[in-house]
């Protein structure tokens, strides 16, 4: 006769102190800070790159988000599965060291065949780090304080775009001025290449630095074995509940469609249709980026576990579409506004819309994914919005600019019209998500094995 199982009441480690959990964090968001630094760095580079290999705005599109995303989108899945067994902060270590080398790389390329194979190795680099982190914060957290600490970790983006462009805009001053150089075996070196080497070398020492934190026990398991499940097993798990990770996933993906296309053009879009200088325009953007991209995902984590705590179990999702409602309305008048410094100051509500989904829709994730296939379904989601994201961002602009509108000095209406597009359909897939979210994360918290 068989009975019924029941989840086993084992006692887990306790967490590690807050102050050593926290500085985990704090490495793994500079980790974050360094890959999308070295991910957008080329997105102010726009116009001596495309003067000296002779290219469309389409053909650079693909290097801004194609050629990233190719092993970025498509790496991810098996690192995710590396990482639901193996040693994660080690995987994160070799994938920053692999990332800086190419960013550098790509100071080498003398054609843009050249080109685009450096940017693939930069995506190969990076699908290391959100599978790995997300799984690592999980383990690191209890389920109440993990939306903060996402959040913190997530403060990565905003402080890396926004060093992408106050740094980058001084440091593509200086090679201007410096301009061309030559260097031993390299040969003749514009300045556009200089500010790979400059900008990509220092992540070999944020490398050095994973090394320093510790490997923590896996938590939040369910009833069974510990061990990772077969990437099929994932596959009919996700399946099973489609309506919650398909509305999610594609509700998140559209969204970095809007983020993409708008950290890829709008210093274009300023450049051309504002006369604003590159140095302008990074120092600006840059700044609203680095203040209002980490505020945005800590108001998400803070509001987000408020929410979960007051018994609100889709908290996070709501914190998600609360961000949508700032982001999307903005991104389709901002590039129309007439008044640069108008649109400009626009940008700060935009990066703060962006960051509360940007830190939320992971960490809602977190919330329902059980750990012993977190890592996997965490690369599966960053394979859906990468994909989408990364390539149709930045090249869905590009194509409207250059087959639709016939003008590189319309871009900015083939950027507003790609973000209403995208907003109605992140809008409708947020809403739907809510009710089946609520159902998913019950079930999940019924099956997790209780701690003594």
């Amino acid at each position: 006769m068989t009975t019924a199982t029941k989840p086993t009441q084992e006692i887990e480690p306790p967490y590690p102190s807050a102050a050593y959990s926290w500085y985990v964090v704090v490495v793994l968001m500079l980790a974050y800070v360094f890959a999308f630094l070295d991910r957008q760095i080329l997105s102010l580079l726009v116009g001596p790159i495309k003067r000296d290999l002779n290219i469309t705005d389409t053909e650079m599109s693909l290097i801004l988000g194609l050629a990233f995303a190719v092993f970025y989108t498509l790496l991810g899945i098996p690192v995710g599965r590396l990482a639901d067994r193996a040693n994660r902060r080690a995987i994160i270590a070799w994938g920053i060291a692999i990332w800086s080398v190419m960013t550098a790389v790509c100071g080498l390329a003398k054609s843009y065949g050249q080109l685009f194979l450096a940017r693939v190795g930069v995506g190969v680099g990076e699908a290391t780090l959100q599978p790995c982190a997300s799984s690592l914060i999980a383990d690191y957290f209890p389920r109440g304080k993990r939306g903060l600490a996402y959040g913190v970790y997530a403060w990565g983006l905003g402080l890396g775009g926004g060093l992408s462009f106050v740094l980058g805009g001084q440091v593509i001053a200086a090679a201007a001025e410096a301009g061309t150089i030559i260097l031993p075996i390299v040969g003749e070196v514009r300045p556009w290449q200089t500010v790979f080497f400059v900008i990509g070398l220092p992540g070999l020492l944020v490398a050095l630095l994973m090394l320093t934190i510790a490997e923590p026990p896996r938590r939040d398991r369910v009833a069974g074995s510990d061990e990772p499940v077969p990437f099929g097993e994932v596959v009919a798990y996700l399946r099973q509940r489609w309506r919650t990770y398909g509305s999610h996933f594609l509700g998140l993906s559209v969204m970095t469609i809007i983020g993409n296309a708008f950290i890829a053009w709008l210093p274009t879009v300023f450049i051309r249709t504002h006369g604003w200088s590159i140095a302008e325009v990074s120092l600006w953007y840059g700044l609203i980026l680095g203040i209002g991209g980490p505020a945005g995902v800590t108001i998400s984590g803070w509001l987000g576990d408020k929410l979960y705590r007051q018994g609100y179990k889709d908290g996070h999702m709501r914190v998600a579409l609360i961000g949508i409602a700032m982001l999307v309305p903005v991104a389709i008048v901002a590039p129309l506004i007439p008044n640069p410094s108008i649109a400009m100051a626009l940008m700060i509500i935009h990066a703060i819309g962006s960051g509360m989904p940007t830190a939320a829709g992971p960490t809602a994730l977190m919330m329902i994914a059980p750990n012993k296939m977190r890592a996997q379904i965490t690369a599966v989601y960053w394979f859906v919005i990468s994909s989408l994201g990364l390539t149709l961002g930045p090249t869905s602009v590009a194509l409207i600019t250059d087959y639709v509108l016939k003008d590189e000095n319309a871009i900015r209406y083939s950027l507003s019209l790609v973000s209403a597009v995208s907003g109605l359909l992140v809008t409708g897939a947020v809403v739907f998500c809510l009710k089946h979210y609520r159902a998913t994360i019950e079930e999940t918290e019924k099956q997790i094995v209780s701690r003594g």
